[in-house]
């Protein structure tokens, strides 16, 4: 009896390991559903938006100018961000200060990314931070789920004219 009772349990202890491996491997390197927070991607993505985040681009450097990503955070560690990819490595970024009285012209480093929010008045960005290691992205997201009313993939930025290699 004691016998069946251990074998039930470790099969059990098995079964348990086997599929939390499948699943940890499925959303580090598959992708996963996330909510975002916070008014730095509005109008794109309000907050508490859920959305659909693929991590295959980012292990296959398929990250794109004009993508929307989840990283994370330069400055906290601790906690992911969600903004577009403005410049990629070698790139020339006309960047301006939250006050418009200072622009200046950055280069994205090899191996880094500039990221921006879409609300650009109201965005903690590369603009503080400067350019993003590209090991700090964790996925593309490129799908709202929710809410319903925008089921579908994400539109483009309303800063188009960002992406200009002036």
């Amino acid at each position: 009896m004691l016998r069946g009772v251990l074998g039930k349990t470790f099969r059990l202890v098995g079964y348990t390991i086997q599929y939390g491996c499948i699943a940890h491997c499925a959303f580090e390197y598959v992708g996963g559903v996330v909510m975002c927070s916070g008014p730095s991607m509005e109008p794109t993505i309000q907050n508490s938006d859920i959305v659909f985040a693929e991590n295959l681009s980012r292990h296959f450097y398929g990250i794109q100018r004009g993508d929307i990503v989840i990283a994370k955070s330069p400055s906290d560690p601790k906690s992911n961000i969600c903004k577009r990819v403005i410049g990629l490595e070698g790139d020339k970024i006309l960047s301006s200060s939250p006050s418009v009285f200072f622009k200046s012209h950055s280069y994205v480093p090899t191996g880094h990314v500039w990221l921006e929010g879409d609300n650009l008045q109201n965005s903690t960005d590369s603009r503080y931070y400067g350019p993003v290691p590209y090991g700090l992205i964790r996925g593309r997201i490129f799908f709202k789920i929710w809410p319903l009313s925008d089921f579908g993939f994400l539109r483009d930025s309303p800063n188009g004219h960002r992406f200009s290699d002036d």
